[in-house]
Formats: C-alpha cells, sequence, structure tokens
C-alpha cells in the first residue's frame, strides 16, 4: 500500500467561524489523535486530502509545520451533503508494525445462477485487523454460479497474508435471495400493513 504525504498546519483557532474561514482557502480541518497523545488540531490541503481519500484506508505521511512526520489513517470523514466537499477529517496516528481494525470495500465478480436471482451485500464492508502499513484496499468475492439461498461467510473470504478478520467468522457477507422470493414477502407486508390500518 503506497503512503501519501501531505503537508499540514497545526492550528489554534476553533469554532464555526475559524472552520469556515480554512475551508473558504480550500484547505479542511482535522484533528489527529490516538496512542494516549493529546489531539493535534490541524489545517489540510483540501485538494490533497480529497484526492488521497479516494484510496479506502490510506496511509497518510503527515508532515506537520515542516517540523514532525506522523503516519495516519483516515477514521471519520465528514462532507458536505448536497456539494460533496470534505468539512472535516479526524485522523488515526499510527506505528509502523502496529496493527489497526479498519473496514475494507468487498467487490464481487462473476455471474449469479440464472434465473432473476439478486445479490445482497448484508456487510458492504469487512472488519479485518491488518498491519498498519500494509492495509489491503479491498476484497474480491466471486459470486460466479452461486443460486438462491446461497450465502458467502467471512470465513469463506481469502484475505491477504499478514490480514485476520475483525467480525464473527459465520457472519454471513453476501447472500443470493431469489427475486420472486422477495415480491412475495413485500406483499405479504403490504397486507400485514393493511390489517393494522383496519384494527
Amino acid at each position: 500500500m503506497s503512503e501519501v504525504k501531505i503537508s499540514a498546519e497545526s492550528r489554534t483557532e476553533f469554532g464555526k467561524g475559524a472552520a469556515r474561514r480554512i475551508r473558504r482557502a480550500d484547505k479542511v480541518p482535522g484533528v489527529l489523535y490516538g496512542h494516549g497523545a493529546d489531539p493535534l488540531h490541524l489545517t489540510l490541503p483540501g485538494h490533497d486530502l480529497l484526492l488521497a481519500l479516494r484510496t479506502p484506508n490510506v496511509l497518510i505521511s503527515l508532515d506537520i509545520d515542516g517540523k514532525t512526520n506522523e503516519l495516519a489513517i483516515p477514521k471519520a470523514v465528514q462532507r458536505d451533503p448536497l456539494k460533496g466537499f470534505l468539512e472535516h477529517v479526524d485522523l488515526l496516528l499510527v506505528k509502523r508494525g502496529e496493527k489497526v481494525t479498519v473496514e475494507i470495500p468487498v467487490h464481487t465478480e462473476g455471474e449469479l445462477a440464472p434465473g432473476g436471482n439478486l445479490l445482497e451485500h448484508v456487510l458492504n464492508a469487512l472488519p479485518v485487523e491488518a498491519e498498519a502499513t500494509h492495509i489491503p484496499e479491498s476484497v474480491t468475492v466471486s459470486v460466479e454460479g452461486l443460486e438462491a439461498g446461497a450465502s458467502v461467510h467471512a470465513k469463506d473470504i481469502k484475505l491477504p497474508s499478514g490480514t485476520t478478520l475483525a467480525v464473527d467468522e459465520d457472519a454471513v457477507v453476501l447472500q443470493v435471495l431469489a427475486a420472486q422470493a422477495e415480491e412475495a414477502a413485500e406483499g405479504e407486508e403490504s397486507e400485514v400493513g393493511e390489517e393494522a390500518a383496519e384494527v
């Protein structure tokens, strides 16, 4: 996994007014925390951060005020619900060799068995534990030929070397539903709803 270098500045101004001024300058307010250290409030370059966050669980090498270098991974990202720009980011301090628990996206490949079946992502992301500098970007699961009623459990997913599950191995990640059964279930629900309305 590649590291993305970002220059950051420590900040001393807080509150909505300060955050607005930071965003107007195409920068993003953020907080770096972890390892029992006091949270460090930062100002990060908006464009560089946006590009970095396109990679899930990206490892960011922070150059803070040109004095210190820290490794971090994004823990929480707030975006404007309408315009999508970054409003705030929480970064977790990590060390090389340290294990961290993260969620990685689950991608699928292949075609389900014929018959109008539907694939349901019970878990869109798989919780795993991995070394901070070797976090996998995603996992890919083959659903080739799976029929209605089939499911893929966490233990069925092949993880990269050095990565372990951080969820019950019997947790269902994907399941195949029969389209007709789902429609029938929806019909039953609406009937129950009508009965409840009559009562």
